[in-house]
């Protein structure tokens, strides 16, 4: 199904040919040659650097090997031409039949084209979002929401067994400034004017929260001191919030499959089971750090510590597990947590965060290194802030916030489709501009507009086809012969590029590859429909034509096939009217 590693195999069979005749020694490891686009596409549809990567093991001139490959590769009934270029690249142009096979693979497939079989069944747990239950989720958390369930999605296309968590920081000193914060909009609802001093959550979605408190417990906490109505109120508070998150979440188009409390994995006793884990493998220990960087002698105040071992998998120090009160510090629960997704089975781990948690990732990839004995890899993905804007001008004050603009607002305003979308047009490094006047632009510059609009012409294409007699359902079985056009070609072309695209994306992580890649077939779909109106030849439905009718309605569905299975991946709605 992919068409570049069907090529690339076809350089391996030749590659191994040669070694049997004895043109290259026997036993090189060909695992560095490639088939890729060239950088210029007038070089050709694909390249090889087959002759350079061989060359230094085989001790041979790069360009004497490529010499040797090229007229082989191009007796392959797929290949018309193998020129080699420079010191030893192989640029291969392909028979026109090929792309169009790409195009009856794609129609044949349907929404299975493309998908790929790197994870061959394996289980990765992806937490994303993670969000403290102290409030509504903001735009920051949208992105790194909109993020994770990409990833997942892509993965899952990609043939892994996809896991969906939410980690929820329920036990830590935030969870009981959200109590209090609710305790007095509790004592609101009761009819208090109260003030919410500095340090506590001013937000007015508590007020609902008091309210509810009220109807449920009366006076009665208004006396009791705060030792005894805390656990009661910071109980209700955080299930108010999960419900409010799991509403913003789902809003958005996000359903987790797993939410793992902290809170739960302390009172299970997880952490102590951890660290023991560890201890017993000698990477727990009593000692002293050196003072942290930028820190004189006045500001530290060295003392034992209890200290995991990071450094022997390769963080810059190793790192406390205690507090001076004796309480663990925040990295200890992460230990634990990491534990139990290692214990659960998981072959990979992927772990998203803000950007803020850069810090993190060497002590967390240690952790997972320790506690699964190498065997599971952790990789974590950094998601960077959004800033948002109006007609150009900073959007920062949220109307049910006060502080922030809450994810559910920027839903409501542009939608899920246009929100999602939006959010993968950059990596997730990158720093990304959402400029709400921009995101429901029906133009060219609009990425999610521009592709949802390639899906809905083909709809109405297809609509004139069958009026014109066109069989839909037999296209994959069409002779698609009359697509002879370079901008045809060029299109199937695009098409098949799809398969490779997905595995690249997959193996990155990287789901803004897939966004990037709908754009471009987008583009160049639609650089072909405006042809058709300057060469009627070009135009999809012709009467009286029901040969070409036929093929050109094969080559637009193939672009609806791939347009509707990522934009599946990505958690957007493929529309057939807009």
């Amino acid at each position: 199904m992919n068409l570049f590693a069907d090529i690339r195999a076809l350089v391996i069979e030749n590659l191994v040919a040669l070694a049997g005749d004895g043109v290259l020694p026997e036993g090189l490891d060909l695992g560095a040659v490639a088939v890729e686009p060239p950088r210029d596409a007038s070089h050709g549809d694909m390249a090889t650097n087959a002759a350079m990567a061989l060359a230094k093991p085989a001790k041979m001139n790069p360009r004497a090997l490529a010499e040797a490959l090229a007229p082989r590769l191009a007796q392959d009934a797929r290949v018309e031409a193998a020129e080699i270029a420079g010191p030893g690249f192989i640029n291969l142009r392909l028979a026109p039949e090929v792309w169009r096979g790409a195009v009856a693979t794609a129609l044949e497939s349907g929404p299975d084209y493309g998908r790929a079989r790197a994870g061959a069944g394996r289980r990765v747990n992806i937490e994303f979002v993670s969000a403290n239950p102290t409030g509504p989720m903001h735009v920051g958390h949208a992105r790194g929401a909109v993020f994770g369930d990409a990833l997942a999605g892509l993965m899952a296309f990609a043939g892994w067994d996809v896991t969906r968590e939410y980690y929820i920081n329920d036990a830590g000193a935030q969870v009981d400034v959200l109590a209090r914060s609710a305790h007095l909009r509790y004592r609101e609802a009761l009819g208090e004017a109260v003030e919410i001093p500095a340090g506590l959550y001013p937000g007015d979605y508590l007020r609902p929260v008091g309210e509810k408190l009220a109807e449920l417990h009366g006076r009665e906490l208004l006396d009791q001191p705060e030792e005894t109505w805390l656990p009661v109120v910071r109980t209700f508070a955080i299930d108010a919030m999960l419900t409010m998150i799991r509403a913003d979440l789902k809003a958005l188009g996000v359903e987790m499959d797993h939410f793992q409390s902290e809170a739960q994995l302390a009172r299970e006793g997880r952490v102590e089971t951890a660290l023991e884990t560890l201890e017993k493998a000698d990477l727990i220990y009593v000692g002293t750090l050196e003072p942290p960087k930028g820190k004189t002698p006045e500001d530290w105040e060295p003392r034992p510590q209890t200290l995991f071992r990071s450094t022997a998998f390769g963080d810059d120090m190793d790192r406390p597990l205690k507090k001076s009160d004796g309480a663990w510090t925040y990295f200890a629960p992460d230990i634990a947590y990491h534990f139990d997704k290692v214990s659960r089975g998981y072959d990979l781990l992927i772990d998203v965060l803000g950007a803020d948690h850069a810090g993190y990732v060497k002590r967390l990839k240690a952790v997972v290194s320790a506690v699964s004995g190498g065997r599971v890899p952790l990789e974590v993905k950094l998601c960077q802030l959004v800033k948002l804007f109006r007609a150009g001008e900073p959007v920062k004050m949220s109307k049910r916030s006060g502080t922030f603009v809450t994810l559910r607002e920027v839903v409501e305003e542009v939608g899920p489709d246009v929100a999602r979308f939006t959010m993968l047009t950059r990596r997730n490094d990158a720093a990304l501009d959402f400029d709400f006047a921009k995101a429901v632009e029906q133009s060219k510059d609009n990425p999610v507009f521009y592709v949802q609009y390639a899906h809905a012409r083909v709809a109405s294409m297809r609509k004139l086809a069958a009026a014109q007699g066109v069989d839909l359902e037999a296209l994959a079985r069409a002779d698609l012969s009359p697509l002879v056009h370079p901008a045809q070609i060029g299109l199937a072309r695009k098409l098949a590029e799809w398969p490779r695209q997905v595995e690249q994306a997959a193996e990155a992580a990287e789901p803004h590859r897939v966004a990037f890649y709908l754009y471009d077939l987008a583009s160049t779909f639609h650089s072909l429909y405006n042809l058709g109106r300057d060469e009627p030849a070009l135009r999809v439905v012709q009467d009286g034509d029901a040969p070409g009718n036929a093929a050109r309605i094969a080559l637009a569905s193939a672009v609806s096939v791939v347009i509707s299975a990522g934009l599946g991946m990505l958690g957007v709605t493929p529309l057939d009217e807009m």
